[in-house]
């Protein structure tokens, strides 16, 4: 599937390819921002639910629900492409309850920079809804919100190896 936009964050992390794909292949850590209040999600925030496999094969699918000033928001997302320790793809499934983006091919990819350090690739891939109310707030929030996305997810892997010598 094709998707009309488009958000990508960098960052160079202070760990290795597999450490760092290991801490990004746990979708609960990889989505934290999304489950704490924030006010890019108007005080509100979402939860997981997992299969088995928790999101770490293909295949594997994860639940988020949550509100939003009351709106109750719903995604079922599929893991589609999983390659430890460089890449890792996930797409929407199903109907899809959001409001400023539609459905979305999400994912990382890394590249090592030497044994202690990777260069990593957060980005998504979205269209808008198709609600006439949708037609205003995506193209107005959409962009803002896939940006703090896909930066939030680079910014919580730098902190978390920040200073650590794992490697």
């Amino acid at each position: 599937m094709t998707y009309a936009h488009t958000a990508q964050a960098i960052a160079d992390v202070a760990t290795s390819a597999d450490v760092l794909f290991d801490y990004l292949d746990d979708q609960a850590s990889l989505g934290s921002h999304m489950q704490k209040p924030s006010m890019m999600m108007l005080g509100g925030r979402m939860s997981y639910e997992f299969d088995e496999a928790r999101g770490r094969t293909i295949g594997s699918f994860i639940k988020m629900r949550g509100n939003i000033l009351g709106l109750v928001l719903s995604v079922e997302e599929v893991i589609t492409e999983r390659q430890p320790p460089r890449h890792k793809v996930w797409e929407t499934r199903g109907p899809l309850n959001f409001l400023v983006i539609s459905a979305y091919r999400m994912g990382f990819e890394i590249s090592a920079l030497g044994r202690a350090a990777s260069r990593l690739r957060v980005f998504i891939d979205y269209d808008y809804p198709a609600t006439i109310a949708a037609k205003f707030l995506g193209p107005m929030f959409g962009p803002i919100y896939a940006r703090w996305s896909v930066n939030r997810m680079a910014n919580d892997a730098t902190n978390a190896f920040e200073g650590s010598a794992r490697s």
